[in-house]
């Protein structure tokens, strides 16, 4: 596995309709708001216009049509890289004869969907979603950052394990995602979806479009938390 950089791109995991609908309802909503990195505003590291998807039942349509995408990937994501539930879980599952034996790699690859999906379930979850408007030649997240860190009671954004971006247009210049120390560059291009690990190696920015304004969602696949992993309060 040489040159693996643990960057992933689904190509057309939405319908280009789907996102153009997606596009069309952020251009006629009154809810957008100055976007925010880690609790503040700070347009000198990141402008944009955001909607946080979360609470929100008039764009719960939307959220379930994103998940559903993310999921897809998600599974292929875990089957290339089955190392990214059972290197931090030391996963146990009962044997033929009810004793617990450890999961390993092998055992996820080979996994149908249905019982892969349910063992993603049981130990990750989505984050809140955020859609998110670069405006042409001043738009953009240029700061070098990565999604891990300790913040909040509850540090809730130590338990984002990938971040995944499903980019809702293209038709622009520049504006890509970019990884500092993999020097890769991914091009928007509508309906894909890109899926990385959130840790300080995976530090990333995304450059200002140019002419054309820009459209993602955003958001993370989360551990579970402890207590629900593992019980106890």
């Amino acid at each position: 596995m040489s040159n693996v950089d643990f960057i992933e791109v689904f190509p057309s995991v939405l319908p280009a309709e789907t996102c153009a609908t997606i596009v069309a309802r952020m251009h006629d909503s009154a809810q957008l708001q100055p976007g925010r990195i880690g609790g503040g505003v700070f347009p000198d590291l990141k402008r944009s216009r955001d909607l946080s998807l979360e609470g929100r039942g008039d764009w719960a349509d939307v959220a379930q049509a994103l998940n559903v995408a993310v999921y897809g990937g998600l599974l292929a994501y875990l089957r290339k890289y089955p190392q990214a539930l059972v290197a931090p879980l030391m996963l146990q599952v009962p044997g033929e004869d009810g004793t617990l034996r450890r999961l390993s790699a092998e055992d996820i690859a080979a996994m149908d969907d249905k019982a892969l999906g349910q063992l993603a379930r049981t130990c990750l979850r989505p984050g809140a979603i955020n859609l998110q408007w670069y405006a042409a030649g001043e738009g953009g997240y240029p700061y070098w950052h990565c999604e891990l860190y300790p913040r909040g009671a509850d540090c809730e954004p130590l338990h984002r394990h990938l971040l995944w971006t499903l980019y809702l247009n293209d038709g622009f210049d520049d504006g890509e995602t970019e990884f500092l120390f993999q020097q890769r560059k991914v091009a928007p291009r509508t309906g894909d979806l890109l899926l990385a690990p959130t840790a300080f190696t995976h530090t990333h920015r995304g450059n200002r479009p140019a002419g054309g304004d820009k459209f993602i969602a955003t958001s993370w696949i989360l551990f579970q938390r402890a207590e629900t992993l593992y019980g106890g309060g």
